[in-house]
């Protein structure tokens, strides 16, 4: 059998890069994609609901096919490095290209263009996820090794959506009025001035972010070295509904998983719009900056240290910490509709919703992963088979769906929102948005971005409260029950 040697520091710090940049495309597309056809460009909302609910499901049921795509592979350079290097290639020019669209596009036309670029980001995106994470085994030994650098690739992943989160309303403005130059003549009429500035801004800073995509790749495959007899598991559509049809226990986490997701990523397609059309101001931008940089930070700190709080210095069984995390949820969305309606505007009083509600999805992270772990022994002894592999890369297939749903519901309340931009000023100077917004909008936007989350949270609790049965002693039991039945054989 070939021994792997132990992974060093510049092979840690090369897999970590991969993590970065594969993350800052994937958080760039997933939060701002919606926000730059439908308010910049005016892409109907309706259309770029049905547009990204089609292309997420798609690339979900993409995966699977990816992964066995990948398992078959025999080259020189191994199995998964070309797939991450000809995945990332195009994923970077599919991402400008998404962000560069023709400003004299419009109607059908524009509708096709966003259509077809993100369902083919979608698929050239999977193209380089699925091989990135399946390639740990491929130089790591296992155990401690393996974990640890799993646990940095996540840590480093956060990393990478956290700079787009707090820098992108930032920078996308600076060049924008750089480099954007004046509005052509014949789009004067289409584009006021700050969406003229927006739409060049993203393009110019795409071209970025795709460029450091490409790098941090190029230094992932030349900073590992896989093994050439690696196996790679993977597991089928048909396999991950077999599982959930025969486990009751991982159905009734992967629903729960779904719905909070859903819940927490319509805030997180809404957010922007609240920032820039109900608190307003001329540096909204920095606000939402602000808001996401502490909101993230909140975050990795509650994966990292209130977890562990809550379950090894409180002594709370994980139950009770999914308890206690969705009541925080729920606190910080009604915290955030009082403060809006009140008509708060400072963002700091801001925070303290932001705050409980990305530690609850940090602990959310952490503890829903410990009950899909606790589903595959209580399969184990229900079925007679370990479906641990297919159990596991539901993960990332019920995010995908998540993500789709949510930005539908957010899509079609936008259309039925209405939000308009202001009057242009002819001119480079700082703009309220919120002023000429109607208060039935902004408050609907509010009650959208907070109420039906709540709504969805108290389902996942009573769903889960209802079904869910493996407590830790359960879990301790049914441990026991399988060791039993392994050393029985």
């Amino acid at each position: 059998m070939e021994t792997q040697s132990r992974l060093g520091l510049s092979g840690k710090i090369s897999y970590g890069l991969g993590a970065v940049g594969k993350d800052m495309v994937y958080m760039l597309s997933a939060s701002y994609i919606l926000y730059y056809f439908q308010d910049i460009l005016g892409v109907s909302a309706v259309a770029m609901g049905v547009i990204l609910l089609i292309a997420r499901i798609f690339d979900a049921f993409n995966d699977p096919i990816m992964g066995v795509v990948v398992a078959k592979t025999k080259t020189k350079w191994g199995k998964f490095r070309p797939w991450l290097l000809i995945g990332t290639l195009t994923n970077a020019v599919i991402l400008y290209l998404i962000f560069a669209a023709p400003p004299a596009l419009n109607g059908a036309g524009l509708v096709a263009y966003a259509a077809a670029t993100y369902i083919l980001w979608g698929v050239t995106y999977t193209m380089m996820d699925i091989p990135y994470w399946s390639m740990i085994p491929a130089f790591t030994n296992g155990g401690k090794e393996r974990e640890n650098l799993t646990t940095l690739a996540r840590s480093c992943a956060g990393v990478g959506s956290a700079i787009i989160s707090i820098l992108t309303m930032i920078i996308v403005p600076l060049l924008g009025k750089k480099f954007g130059g004046t509005v052509p003549a014949e789009l004067t009429s289409r584009y006021p001035v700050q969406q003229w500035i927006e739409l060049n801004g993203f393009k110019y800073f795409t071209a970025i972010v795709a460029v450091l995509f490409i790098l941090f790749t190029i230094l992932t495959c030349i900073g590992v070295k896989e093994k050439s007899n690696v196996d790679m598991k993977t597991a089928s559509i048909k396999d991950m509904f077999k599982a959930l049809v025969q486990n009751d226990q991982a159905m009734t986490v992967v629903i729960t998983i779904v719905v909070i997701n859903v819940a927490l990523y319509i805030t997180s397609n809404l957010i922007i719009y609240f920032f820039k059309y109900d608190l307003g101001g001329t540096d909204w931008n920095n606000g939402y900056a602000l808001f996401n940089t502490v909101g993230g930070g909140t975050q990795i700190l509650a994966m990292m240290l209130l977890y562990p709080f809550l379950r090894n210095v409180c002594k709370l069984n994980n139950i009770k910490i999914f308890y206690v995390s969705i009541a925080m949820s729920i606190i910080g969305y009604l915290g955030l509709l009082v403060m809006a309606s009140a008509g708060v505007n400072n963002i700091v009083p801001m925070l303290i919703p932001g705050v409980l509600i990305m530690a609850s999805a940090g602990v959310n992270n952490v503890i829903i992963t410990v009950f899909l772990a606790n589903t595959v022994d209580y399969g184990e002894l229900k079925n007679n088979r370990r479906d641990e592999s297919v159990i596991f890369s539901m993960q990332t297939f019920v995010v995908k769906l998540s993500s789709g749903i949510s930005a539908f519901i957010a899509s079609i309340a936008l259309q039925l929102l209405n939000l308009k931009n202001v009057a242009d000023t002819a001119s480079n100077a700082a703009i309220d948005f919120s002023e000429g917004v109607s208060q039935a909008s902004k408050m609907g936007l509010r009650m959208v971005m907070t109420l039906v989350p709540i709504a969805g949270l108290i389902f996942a609790l009573c769903w889960f409260k209802k079904r869910y049965i493996l407590t830790d002693a359960k879990v301790e039991e049914i441990a026991s029950q399988v060791a039993s039945s392994r050393s029985g054989q």
